[in-house]
């Protein structure tokens, strides 16, 4: 079956009541049963069933389940934010004195788990120049318990080579986790290139409409079964109207990312035109450095790019408020473009020192496209930059 229909269609039958079309929203706390015996056995994991919201819910599941199925995974865990997944995934699998190893360019959030917050509990953090598979096969081989990437990278769209780095990983005893939210299940699958763990901010792409926080973990029943185990007893528990908006968003999923990626690559070229622009980061590009690694492990490039402009921050004030189709928010992968830089995005977390360590510009603008006809944002993204060169005599 197509990733397109499985989108529409799986993980959601069993979950179908009174001959309704579409999973419900359940809402219930607790789950109650008279037969002592059956409550026992559905509590300890011996029968199927639900006891308690913050172990499982019947929404929740089925949108773990499409999940899971998109990815050709054997299980998968919910929680209530992509941070919240990456978090837990970690701490579930580290211990004090454990080596991990990852790359500069991850999400600003997760950075400062690996700047901040390791470090405090006596765990290695090394990270490697992305894109430099060479060094991180090196730290790799010096021993580690994880191994972390993330790939397309956010903002600055680094590819990774998964495959290459999993075999790394595999090779030094390493579990090899890898954040798929710019690829989306549909254009990547980070298990069948090797990895044991993918990890989807679920409010991104998979959600599609941002109006639901929530993040997702697919692996081995074995790993994922020690996640959810954490997850349940720390509580960060997917909502179950979040599930719901999740799972009826993704079923346009194959629709909005198809047209997100015409949408990135031909506004990816046109800035390529504008003599403001100091640079285009999008796999698609034959100029991106790594295009042949994104043509072997993703079926389409994405509907994320950043491009860095000429001036600075102070071309940024002045572009991005002038833009009017498109959200400056913190935020990606809904139907409506969404722009922003990533001192207030993607990296808001990190000092302007830190981001310049990790080669991202004050004035690196990240592109989340949406699904408008394409025709408007290109005219769009023209009279702003007109509007630039005007006010800042350029």
């Amino acid at each position: 079956m197509n990733a397109g229909t499985q989108a529409v269609w799986a993980g959601e039958k069993d979950y179908l009541v009174h001959s309704a079309t579409q999973v419900p929203v359940v809402l219930s706390v607790a789950y109650g049963y008279d037969d002592m015996d059956e409550w026992y056995d559905v509590a300890t994991g011996k029968k199927q069933g639900h006891i308690y919201g913050r172990n499982t819910n019947p929404t929740v599941q089925s949108f773990e389940d499409k999940v899971k199925i998109l990815e050709g995974a054997e299980a998968a865990t919910s929680f209530s934010t992509g941070m919240a997944a990456v978090s837990n995934t970690l701490a579930t699998f580290l211990v004090p004195g454990d080596r991990i190893v990852s790359i500069k360019d991850t999400y600003g959030g997760t950075n400062k788990i690996f700047t901040e917050f390791l470090p405090r509990q006596q765990i290695e953090v090394v990270l490697c120049d992305t894109g430099d598979h060479g060094q991180i096969e090196k730290e790799v081989a010096k021993g580690c318990n994880i191994l972390y990437l993330e790939s397309p990278t956010n903002p600055t769209v680094k590819i990774t080579d998964i495959e290459r780095m999993a075999k790394a990983g595999k090779e030094a005893g390493a579990l090899v986790v890898v954040d798929n939210t710019f690829a989306t299940p549909l254009l990547q699958n980070p298990l069948s290139l090797g990895a044991d763990l993918v990890i989807h901010s679920a409010t991104k792409f998979l959600g599609g409409h941002a109006d639901a926080l929530g993040g997702v973990v697919c692996g081995s029943e074995d790993l994922v079964g020690k996640i959810y185990h954490f997850r349940e007893i720390n509580g960060a528990t997917m909502d179950p109207m979040a599930a719901y908006l999740m799972l009826r968003g993704m079923k346009t999923l194959h629709l909005r990312v198809r047209q997100q990626c015409e949408n990135a690559m031909a506004l990816s070229k046109y800035l390529q035109t504008e003599d403001l622009v100091e640079g285009v980061y999008y796999p698609g590009l034959i100029t991106h450095p790594n295009h042949e690694i994104a043509i072997k492990q993703m079926k389409d490039f994405g509907g994320m790019l950043s491009f860095a402009v000429k001036g600075g921050i102070d071309t940024v004030r002045v572009l991005l408020p002038k833009l009017e189709f498109a959200n400056r928010a913190a935020n990606l992968g809904a139907v409506e473009t969404t722009v922003g830089p990533a001192r207030t995005t993607s990296h808001i977390e990190c000092t302007p020192e830190e981001r310049a360590a990790m080669g991202i510009p004050e004035g690196l603008i990240r592109v989340s496209c949406g699904i408008e006809e394409i025709e408007d944002i290109i005219a769009d993204f023209k009279q702003a930059f007109l509007h630039v060169k005007d006010v800042l005599k350029v």
